[in-house]
C-alpha cells in the first residue's frame, strides 16, 4: 500500500514537471525547431518569396548554386575576418578587465556599471552613434588627427575596405566588452579567496596566481565566454546592414547573416537564403561541438 501511495505520488509529480516543461517545449517547437525543419524543406524547392505559384522540387540544385558562388564565398570569408578580428579581442581583453576590476576595491561596481553600459543598448542604435562618431566631420577623426599632430584628414573610416572592417569590429566590441566582462568577473567571483592566500603564503606572485589558479579554476566561464562570444560575432549582423544602408561598401562586410537578409528580401530567393541559413546554423553547431569537444570538461575541484 505504501509503494502504490510512493509510485502514484511520484507520478503526479511527473505530471506536473510536464505541466510546468509543457510551455517551454511548445514555444521552443513553434519558434525554433519549426523554422529549421521549415527552411531544410524550403531550400529543396525552387520558392521566390512573394510568388503564388507552386514553388518546383530541386533537390540539392540550390546547394550547388550556393557552394559554386563567389558572393557566397565572399561571405564567408568576411564573416571570418570578424568573427576572428572581434572573438579573440572579446575573450582576451574581457578577462584582463575582470581580473583587473576583481582585484580593486573601490569603485568596482560604477567601473562594472559603466563598462556594461553599452550592452544594454539596441545593435541599431549603436551602429546609429557610431555613423555619428565615424563621420568624416566626427569624433574619431579629430581624435586621430590630434594623435598624429594634423588636420583635415579623413580616415575613411566607412567608406575605405579595410577601414569599415575595422569599423565594424570596433563597434561590436564595444557593445559586448562589459557584457562579457560582468560574466568573468561572476566566475572569479566563485573561486574561494582561501586559494589565494594560500598561494600568497606559498610566495606565488600576481602572474603565477593569475596563470595557474584563475585560468584553470574560470575554466568553465571561459567555454561559456567562447561560445557565446563565438555565436555573437558569427550572427552579426544589425551594424553591418546599417554601415551599407549609410553608403559603406558591401563586398568587405557583406557578412553571410546580411547576404541571407539581401537575398530573402532583395532578390526573394528564398530557397537560396534558406541554405546559406542552414550552412550557417551548420557552422555554429560544429565549432560549439569543438569548443566542448576541447574543454573536455567543465568540471573544477577547488
Amino acid at each position: 500500500m505504501t509503494k502504490h501511495k510512493k509510485t502514484s505520488f511520484e507520478q503526479k509529480k511527473a505530471r506536473w514537471g510536464w505541466y510546468f516543461t509543457m510551455p517551454g517545449l511548445i514555444f521552443f517547437a513553434l519558434f525554433s525547431f519549426y523554422p529549421i525543419i521549415n527552411a531544410i524543406i524550403t531550400s529543396l524547392y525552387n520558392k521566390k518569396l512573394l510568388s503564388l505559384k507552386k514553388p518546383a522540387f530541386v533537390g540539392l540544385a540550390n546547394y550547388i548554386k550556393i557552394l559554386s558562388s563567389p558572393d557566397f564565398w565572399n561571405s564567408m570569408k568576411a564573416t571570418a575576418i570578424f568573427t576572428v578580428g572581434c572573438f579573440v579581442p572579446l575573450v582576451i581583453v574581457c578577462l584582463l578587465l575582470a581580473v583587473l576590476i576583481s582585484t580593486r576595491s573601490r569603485a568596482k561596481r560604477t567601473m562594472q556599471m559603466i563598462l556594461y553600459s553599452p550592452a544594454v543598448l539596441s545593435s541599431v542604435v549603436i551602429a546609429l552613434i557610431w555613423m555619428i562618431l565615424l563621420d568624416p566631420r566626427g569624433i574619431m577623426n579629430q581624435f586621430m588627427n590630434m594623435i598624429h599632430g594634423t588636420t583635415g584628414i579623413d580616415y575613411k573610416w566607412l567608406a575605405d575596405s579595410k577601414m569599415v572592417r575595422f569599423s565594424t569590429i570596433l563597434v561590436y566590441f564595444w557593445k559586448y566588452v562589459g557584457y562579457f566582462t560582468i560574466l568573468y568577473i561572476t566566475g572569479i567571483g566563485k573561486i574561494p579567496t582561501t586559494v589565494y592566500e594560500a598561494a600568497t603564503i606559498d610566495g606565488a606572485s600576481r602572474f603565477q596566481q593569475f596563470w595557474t589558479i584563475t585560468i584553470p579554476l574560470l575554466k568553465p566561464t571561459i567555454v561559456m565566454v567562447s561560445i557565446m562570444a563565438m555565436i555573437q560575432c558569427i550572427k552579426t549582423f544589425s551594424t553591418q546592414y546599417m554601415f551599407t544602408q549609410s553608403g559603406a561598401p558591401l563586398a568587405p562586410i557583406n557578412v553571410i547573416t546580411l547576404n541571407i537578409y539581401n537575398t530573402a528580401m532583395r532578390d526573394l530567393a528564398i530557397s537560396r537564403a534558406s541554405v546559406m541559413s542552414i550552412i550557417l546554423f551548420l557552422i555554429m553547431l560544429a565549432l560549439t561541438c569543438i569548443q566542448f569537444r576541447f574543454s573536455k570538461s567543465d568540471d573544477v575541484s577547488y
